[in-house]
């Protein structure tokens, strides 16, 4: 693709990004200040009337007892921020599983955390692989997840293409002859439900990314409303907050405020944790796998962008050039300048020629046409040849001896190089395990329409 400045698709794609998230994330910040900084206000107000209320009553001025006061405060937000107080044991063996998946899975709630230095240590090294294995364990589910979804979509389409094709070969054998039956009183018609995927022409077909991305939408949603609806009672949370704490949790933000299994007592305590344990990993792996596709659809969409500014570049940039290829200017002749003839290899699509003049577009084009009427008219030759020799044999006589035609022109196209060789900005990641599968997601945005 060429992008107007010499600058590389992926260099404008990265930059186009990089400048809509500035903005996403400005109008967030003027989003969320707006939602939340009153209620932020009117808590602290709040505390400090509660503090100075009970200054009054029951200090009564003594600077020995505020001191005392402020270590009270200052021990008991601790003990509330690490979980002592009116919760269960952090650091058991479910406690410390529990804290051990939220590294492997990136959550990171915050609520659980090493005190000493040992473990603050253990830590660097456990999550770096912990960190390593999750990541490629979701990439393998998401490789998976899409393809059967992909075998699902193809299996669909491939039974509304059969139902068309003996639709469309019952209306027309009717259309030629009413009964169309063999002498075994077998019908003729060809039996085109029995017929392979590659007979119908779908070896290389891929779904649409849309469709997939419809589909991963409300697997996830049924997960997390079905998750929702268990934490909900057992945790003493409204559904609402149920289904944050599952937004949260499955696309791995972990803030902290909300977190699942920490009260002391629960009915039925180990299946409660069990399922909590499940949800969390369907939940993230399909939250996973529906941001990677979301990623492909925003892809397409600054792909769509930068072809569109391409095009009005080069329209602002060339506004003498005919409006038809078939016109003439004058431009064009002030200046002659030696013809020079391309080899076939080098010859590239014209959307790749956006730094040349007009002229010089159409010379693959035309050198195409040259070839095109040697190899014809050689082929012409063969065709003159072997009608003379077969009139001659008719008529039994042999046809005098002629001098052998050149071989034929064989066409040369230009290498392309393997598929797995590609190392390009998006040919790594679980971005290229997601456009491999889908159709158009690989595409070149370079066409002007």
């Amino acid at each position: 693709m060429c992008v107007h400045g010499g600058l590389a698709e992926d260099n404008a794609r990265f930059i186009l990004l990089a400048f809509v998230l500035a903005a996403y994330m400005l109008a967030g910040a003027a989003l969320f200040q707006t939602l939340e900084s009153d209620l932020e206000i009117r808590q602290a107000a709040e505390f400090w009337r509660v503090y100075q209320a009970f200054r009054r009553h029951h200090l009564r001025g003594s600077a020995q007892a505020l001191q005392r006061l402020h270590e009270l405060l200052y021990a008991y937000g601790n003990a509330s921020a690490i979980g002592i107080i009116n919760k269960r044991r952090r650091w058991d063996f479910p406690g410390s599983f529990h804290f051990v998946g939220t590294i492997v899975s990136t959550i990171g709630y915050g609520s659980t955390a090493p005190q000493t230095s040992a473990g603050k240590a253990a830590v660097v090294l456990y999550g770096f692989f912990g960190c390593s294995g999750g990541i490629l364990f979701f990439n393998l589910f998401l490789e998976r997840i899409i393809t059967f979804l992909a075998w699902i979509l193809r299996s669909l389409h491939l039974r509304r293409l059969k139902k068309r094709l003996r639709q469309t070969t019952l209306a027309s054998s009717r259309r030629i002859s009413r009964t169309s039956r063999n002498r075994d009183g077998k019908n003729t018609l060809p039996d085109i439900l029995d017929d392979d995927e590659e007979e119908v022409g779908l070896e290389h077909w891929k779904p649409s990314v849309y469709w997939v991305m419809l589909y991963l939408s409300l697997t996830s949603c049924a997960v997390a409303c079905t998750a929702a609806a268990l934490y909900a009672p057992l945790e003493g949370w409204n559904y609402l907050e149920a289904l944050y704490f599952c937004f949260v949790s499955f696309a791995t933000i972990g803030f902290g405020d909300y977190v699942s299994t920490q009260r002391p007592n629960y009915p039925y305590v180990h299946l409660y944790r069990f399922a909590n344990f499940v949800f969390l990993v369907i939940g993230c792996c399909c939250i996973y796998s529906l941001l990677n596709v979301t990623s492909i659809v925003i892809k397409q969409g600054l792909n769509y962008v930068i072809r569109k500014f391409n095009c009005q570049s080069r329209f602002m940039a060339a506004p003498h050039l005919p409006r038809r290829r078939s016109s003439v200017s004058a431009i064009y002749y002030t200046r002659r300048r030696p013809t020079k003839l391309m080899p076939r290899d080098s010859i590239r699509p014209e959307h790749e020629h956006c730094g040349l003049d007009t002229p010089r577009r159409m010379s693959g084009e035309l050198i195409s046409m040259k070839e095109f009427l040697s190899a014809n008219k050689v082929s012409l030759a063969v065709m003159q040849k072997q009608l003379y020799e077969t009139a001659h044999m008719q008529h039994g006589v042999l046809p005098p001896s002629s001098p052998p035609l050149p071989p034929l022109p064989l066409p040369t196209l230009p290498a392309v190089p393997p598929r797995h060789h590609s190392q390009g900005p998006g040919a790594v990641g679980p971005l290229a395990i997601a456009s491999e599968k889908f159709e158009g997601a690989n595409s070149k945005s370079s066409n002007c329409r």
